[in-house]
């Protein structure tokens, strides 16, 4: 299968630059995969599409301000903390990095001074600070680590407030990612209330977002292709409230590709009735056509990008020709596009 076959033509306008006023007014097409029908609605209507005792599952990891610019070799150097990597010791990535080499100082904001320990592939780096806990730091001089479709001016103040928190679902609990679960944006608590209303359960699951999500496929063939691993959890509790949906027949809703990735990494299916294990791990899960889903029923989600590993989950999900129709639908009804566009219900 070629990379090539998830490619789909997209005006740039339509790559949403700003969230909407109000979360939850956005558009979502619905998908319905058995008569190949499609809907235009929107997300505000997201329950008249769910049954009493359907499972929403979320991703209440929390995206942290991982965008920092620092100076190296008399250079200004952006870069994206991706993850903690022992104490006083960080992956990084950085552009450009051919000015990050092993040895060199990286002086930040406030003072703050690294040392490059490790030259990783495509720009990541291993640095060493002198202070274990940079969370706090981050929060005073980081940027939401916004993907590079969405333009803003380094130096805009606004802007950088209203992205800390509307890059931000309303649910997010635990620290780690640095990119947004963005079906999640679309919540809000009104909406949450109408779910639960309605006899909807939503429950938590955690995938830290890193590189996986967003890494670009370099090769022709999809299964070609290697997914870096990221950190997920489920908690008993979760598990419990998952598993005795799917027993009981009633759906699973996953809210974004995390999510997707998250519940079928975790699904044990050597018995009659598939179930998902709780636990901490790690998964390099890469999801395209031909991969039999085990848990998931119901997938919320928003347009991807050509040729990406998130296009390709959906393809999987819904089939690649009926999703690549209903992208081209989407164009054409002007949905708004990517992190802060419009969302897909996949039913």
């Amino acid at each position: 299968m070629l990379v090539s076959e998830f490619d789909y033509f997209l005006p740039p306008e339509l790559i949403a630059q700003q969230p909407l006023a109000v979360r939850d007014a956005s558009r979502m097409m619905v998908l319905r995969c058995e008569t190949r029908e499609i809907i235009h609605s929107y997300f505000l209507k997201l329950p008249e599409f769910l049954s009493p005792g359907d499972v929403v599952v979320l991703n209440d990891s929390r995206v942290i301000p991982a965008r920092v610019w620092g100076q190296s070799a008399g250079r200004e150097i952006d870069f994206l903390f991706v993850r903690q990597i022992a104490p006083r010791k960080w992956e990084v990535l950085c552009r450009p990095a051919r000015h990050v080499l092993p040895g060199m100082k990286v002086i930040f904001p406030h003072g703050l001074e690294a040392t490059v320990l490790e030259k990783g592939p495509e720009g990541r780096r291993l640095l060493e600070f002198p202070t274990n806990r940079l969370i706090d730091w981050l929060y005073k001089v980081g940027y939401p680590p916004l993907p590079p479709y969405i333009k803003r001016q380094k130096a805009d103040q606004t802007m950088r407030e209203l992205d800390l928190v509307r890059y931000q679902t309303v649910f997010a609990r635990k620290e780690g990612s640095i990119a947004a679960p963005t079906a999640g944006l679309h919540f809000t608590r009104r909406l949450i209330r109408k779910l639960r209303e309605k006899g909807i359960i939503l429950t938590r699951v955690t995938l830290h977002v890193g590189l996986a999500t967003f890494q670009p496929i370099r090769v022709e063939k999809v299964e070609d292709h290697q997914m870096l691993e990221e950190w997920y959890e489920i908690s008993p509790r979760a598990a419990t409230i998952i598993n005795e949906a799917k027993k009981e027949g009633r759906a699973v809703v996953a809210v974004g590709t995390t999510v997707v990735r998250t519940l079928e990494s975790a699904a044990k299916s050597q018995s009659a009735q598939p179930r998902v294990l709780p636990g901490r791990r790690t998964t390099n899960l890469f999801i395209y056509p031909g991969y039999q889903f085990k848990i998931v029923d119901r997938l919320l989600t928003n347009f991807h990008l050509p040729k990406s590993t998130l296009l390709m989950l959906v393809a999987a999900f819904a089939g690649k020709d009926f999703v690549l129709q209903a992208y081209g639908e989407a164009v054409k009804e002007r949905y708004r596009f990517f992190s802060y566009g419009d969302c897909m219900l996949i039913l």
